[in-house]
């Protein structure tokens, strides 16, 4: 099921990509395996998937200290008290949504002697439940990460308002795609656009995405 499972994901990517005029080759599939065991993530590793997503670090904990090999992206809120355990366990945190948060991912860069390579969470939606900067905040923010050399920006990430027909939502990502090309400079390019989900990857893809995080269409309806 899981290697039927993503086939399925793989095609739907590379026809999204195709529809767009874009190289499947610069989309990267992030397997969420949120409530996903060891075992299922050994076997997606071993179908080929590199990337994986948690968003809950005491649940990732096991996961990451028995598969260190692969890559381990942090895709929930970031608690500041959990910054040093992440920053040792994971390649990318795609959500520094406060400078708060960007501080303290400074301070335990200094004392890991590492860099942090973030996405800046932007909450284009507008939606109270969701975390992220406004729009309107973003350039500012971006500006006093200057300042805190220990981070490394990669780019955005936002993350859509739960809806039946993905098509309402492709002004989501097309406005996250507008603010990427906005606010990129020659020392932070913001290669990456994370966003898109099990229910609507395919638009992310269209609109640019680099990274769609999926759970659901890979492991079943355990999984976000």
């Amino acid at each position: 099921m899981l290697e039927e499972n993503l086939r399925q994901v793989k095609n739907n990517i590379l026809a999204a990509a195709r529809r767009a005029g874009r190289d499947p080759g610069k989309i990267r599939l992030v397997a969420v395996t949120k409530t996903v065991g060891v075992e299922t993530v050994r076997q997606a590793a071993a179908l080929g998937l590199e990337d994986f997503g948690e968003n809950r670090l005491q649940e990732a904990r096991e996961k990451v200290r028995l598969l260190p090999q692969l890559r381990w992206h942090f895709i929930g809120h970031l608690q500041t008290n959990k910054v040093r355990d992440v920053l040792r366990s994971f390649s990318l945190i795609h959500s520094l949504d406060r400078y708060s948060l960007a501080e303290a991912l400074q301070r335990w860069g200094e004392k890991l002697d590492c860099r942090a390579r973030v996405l800046v969470q932007v909450n284009i939606s507008g939606e109270e439940s969701k975390h992220g900067l406004d729009p309107q905040e973003l350039p500012d923010f971006l500006e006093a990460l200057h300042d805190l050399p220990r981070i490394v920006v990669l780019g955005l990430m936002t993350m859509a308002p739960w809806v039946d027909n993905p098509e309402e939502v492709r002004p989501v990502f097309r406005r996250l795609r507008e603010l990427q090309q906005k606010h990129r400079r020659p020392e932070m390019t913001l290669p990456e656009l994370s966003m898109g989900m099990t229910a609507d990857y395919t638009v992310a893809v269209e609109e640019g995405a680099t990274l769609v995080r999926v759970g659901t269409a890979l492991f079943g309806p355990r999984t976000g």
